[in-house]
């Protein structure tokens, strides 16, 4: 019960404490706020980046052309060939009817092309649709199916894949690194800061030490107050994170620039970034806070 009414004191101590040093208070709640804005859009861009290739990645897919003569027994030994294979999400498969009546529909072009053609001449060949759940091993996956008898060409966008992975993997860890600093960087920027703020009170600490207070009775409201300055400038961040974001997600329909660039839809996304952002700025207050009284006052 003595611990709790001391820990109560502390925090009740340390909330006064920022008000009443407000303008020094309002200096390290600014600089938390610039700088979590800052990581909430480095943030929302490396997540945005990461879904974009992610679904690039899903849409990759195997096209597997059979042979002109196979039969329907055939058929279903080569799709159970390939549903074994380790890397193969699914597989449909598409006639050559179906693809023929798919392109007349698209244009009048091949529907005078195809239109003359019997079941029997029709050019088009039956195909399988692999979609692979890895596509850095697609092509181990694509060799694997060329293997297959009654297989007469498999395609995947060969080379231009490889560039794709290649990019995107360069692109999640350039994104990943970038926040990773600006968080470090944050830390160090606010805990100076709040250095200052601190300092400023060297002669409080000084006489808490000359009343009989413990180092760890000094430090613990200074804590409480990193605490309270982490949440307090996290509240624009993520106000302007989460009524920021919807408003971009509903101002371009859910994408960017084309159909092809999907945003990350606003929930859970948003509440998630500001979850990270309120932690974010409580350990970075407290940290602050933590690093001014230990190393600065050298209690």
């Amino acid at each position: 019960m003595k611990a709790f009414r001391i820990l109560t004191r502390n925090i009740r101590d340390a909330f006064k404490s920022v008000f009443r040093n407000f303008s020094l208070s309002l200096a390290s709640i600014s600089c938390i706020t610039i700088t979590l804005i800052v990581v909430a859009l480095a943030i929302i861009l490396s997540e945005n980046v990461n879904n974009f290739a992610t679904l690039v990645e899903k849409d990759v897919t195997i096209v597997v052309f059979l042979d002109r003569d196979i039969t329907e027994e055939e058929i279903s030994d080569v799709e159970d060939s390939i549903n074994i294979l380790d890397n193969v999400e699914s597989v449909t498969f598409q006639d050559k009817m179906s693809i023929s009546k798919e392109m007349m529909e698209s244009s009048a072009v091949f529907e005078n092309i195809l239109g003359n053609y019997t079941e029997e001449e029709n050019p088009i060949q039956d195909t399988f649709l692999v979609k692979v759940n890895e596509i850095e091993h697609i092509k181990k996956t694509a060799d694997q199916i060329k293997e297959i008898d009654k297989v007469s060409v498999v395609k995947y966008g060969e080379g231009m894949v490889e560039q794709l992975v290649s990019i995107f993997d360069i692109v999640k860890k350039v994104s990943i690194g970038m926040v990773v600093a600006l968080i470090i960087v944050t830390a160090f920027l606010i805990s100076n800061t709040i250095k200052i703020t601190i300092f400023s009170r060297k002669r409080e600490i000084e006489i808490m030490r000359l009343v009989g207070a413990s180092n760890i009775n000094i430090k613990i409201p200074f804590l409480f107050e990193g605490l309270f300055l982490g949440m307090f400038g996290s509240i624009i961040p993520i106000l302007a994170t989460v009524y920021g974001y919807v408003a971009l997600y509903n101002g371009f329909n859910g994408q960017l620039f084309s159909p092809f660039i999907q945003l990350i839809k606003p929930e859970p996304f948003i509440y998630i970034i500001s979850i990270i952002l309120l932690v974010i700025g409580i350990l970075v207050g407290m940290f602050g806070s933590w690093r001014a009284v230990k190393k600065h006052l050298k209690i």
